[in-house]
């Protein structure tokens, strides 16, 4: 694309652009296009009325919605003429995963309704049916139970299945079922970073031999759709690299492994700005030189290969000739530990080691706290499997005769130092009070039996 043709038409067609520009003193007939003032959220699409962020003043035929991580909404317009450039992306992934000639399920497990993942997803995928993939789509969206319901019946009449979704919560889909091996599993993930370690974790556990031509990541947001994706030449890269700390650091700059997308630079326009991206794309709100804060950078196709062969690495994988882009994430998901940044993905990667992968589902609160000697600790708090968490944190007291039996006591999940001490039941006299009553009552420590759940229909 050229940037600077795109950014005439959008002065002279979006009244918000216009309005910007002027409140900068910048005029569009003058002004070179890398001294134009960047875009944001707050400076640009949260300032102006949304018909004024559209071309013409004109909303576009649908709408997604993205609460950011302040929890105020923002309104982002679409058109099927976006949805059609992004499905490139989308495309590119596919044809990796052979589904022209393949019958492929394509499972949307990404939130549906409003949310732009979802729905957004779906579309595209449909669009590539419309261009002669074999491909099926179905979109339980983020229900696990509903996720699980649907595939076992569905997937022995296909070649393979995608699941899209959200990385941790794949991964809990996943732990959750059984038989992968069986639906030849292909992955799809957006919206977070993950290390190649667990990559490699979910493939094994969902019996995928090949996690270079089986598994593609986008890069994405909500103002601009999927931006970059996954390639298995940018596979192969990253996880030579995962390998070499050391030559990951002196091309990236930094400790943590960033994701590495390809971008078509014919459909958005990078920079990198003081270690952050911007971009520059047409879109339902075009957007000239938005800086969407994700901490990352550039690399030239051609420079890349170069490193890569300068250190003993020729990429067997295929990949186009498009330049890289790799992304860490947003600064204030960090926490400070005397002086040093601790990020999530310092975390993550440690619960991946298979010595204790096992034992945790790879989630976790990350906090520093104070002990009463004011020293700090660094505490990851990481969640355990159900079966495991029960075990660990069920209260150790005698039975009391006259519980229950003990095989229909419901498991008690409360750490003891939060729990009250258990009394022996009192008997209660059944009442009919309203709903609202009978929620509004202090839960009482009697044991309850297990009820038994109604069976699928």
């Amino acid at each position: 694309m050229d940037p600077v043709q795109l950014f005439h038409d959008v002065a002279d067609s979006v009244p918000a652009y216009r309005a910007f520009l002027a409140s900068h003193g910048a005029d569009p007939r003058s002004t070179p296009f890398h001294d134009l003032p960047l875009t944001t959220k707050d400076t640009y699409t949260r300032r102006y009325p949304l018909p004024n962020l559209c071309r013409g003043g004109v909303i576009g035929d649908m709408i997604a919605v993205s609460s950011g991580s302040t929890g105020e909404p923002s309104f982002w317009p679409r058109s099927a003429a976006d949805e059609r450039v992004i499905a490139d992306r989308f495309e590119e992934v596919f044809d990796t995963f052979e589904s022209r000639s393949r019958r492929t399920l394509a499972v949307v497990c990404f939130a549906l309704g409003t949310w732009v993942g979802g729905l957004f997803t779906l579309n595209c995928v449909r669009h590539l049916a419309e261009r002669g993939h074999r491909l099926t789509a179905i979109a339980p969206g983020s229900d696990r139970r509903e996720i699980l319901r649907v595939i076992p019946p569905l997937a022995p009449h296909f070649d393979q299945v995608v699941l899209l979704g959200y990385p941790p919560f794949l991964k809990d889909v996943i732990d959750a079922g059984s038989g992968w091996p069986a639906y030849n599993l292909k992955l799809v993930t957006a919206g977070e970073v993950f290390s190649e370690e667990w990559r490699t974790l979910v493939c094994e556990r969902a019996g995928i031999a090949d996690p270079v031509r089986s598994t593609a990541s986008l890069y994405g947001t909500a103002d601009a759709g999927v931006l970059g994706n996954e390639t298995p030449l940018s596979i192969e890269l990253r996880r030579f690299l995962s390998a070499r700390p050391d030559l990951a650091r002196r091309l990236f700059g930094e400790s943590r492994l960033p994701t590495l997308v390809q971008y078509d630079p014919g459909v958005r326009y990078f920079e990198e700005h003081a270690g952050t991206l911007v971009f520059t794309g047409d879109n339902g709100i075009p957007l000239i030189r938005y800086h969407i804060a994700d901490e990352g950078g550039l690399i030239p196709y051609a420079d890349m290969l170069t490193y890569a062969k300068s250190h003993g690495l020729t990429p067997s994988a295929p990949g186009p000739e498009h330049p890289f882009a790799y992304v860490f994430g947003r600064s204030h998901f960090t926490v400070s530990y005397y002086g040093a940044n601790i990020y999530p993905e310092n975390i993550a990667i440690g619960l991946e080691q298979p010595e204790i992968s096992g034992s945790v589902t790879g989630k976790f609160v990350m906090e520093v706290e104070e002990d009463t000697t004011h020293d700090r600790h660094l505490n990851p708090h990481p969640a355990t499997p159900p079966e495991q968490r029960v075990h660990r944190l069920r209260p150790r007291t005698p039975p009391n005769p006259t519980d229950p039996p003990t095989r229909n006591r419901r498991p008690h999940l409360l750490p003891t130092r939060h729990q009250t001490p258990l009394h022996p039941p009192t008997p209660v006299t059944p009442t009919r009070a309203p709903a609202l009553e009978r929620r509004a009552r202090p839960c009482r420590a009697t044991p309850t039996r297990a009820r038994t759940p109604p069976p699928r229909s």
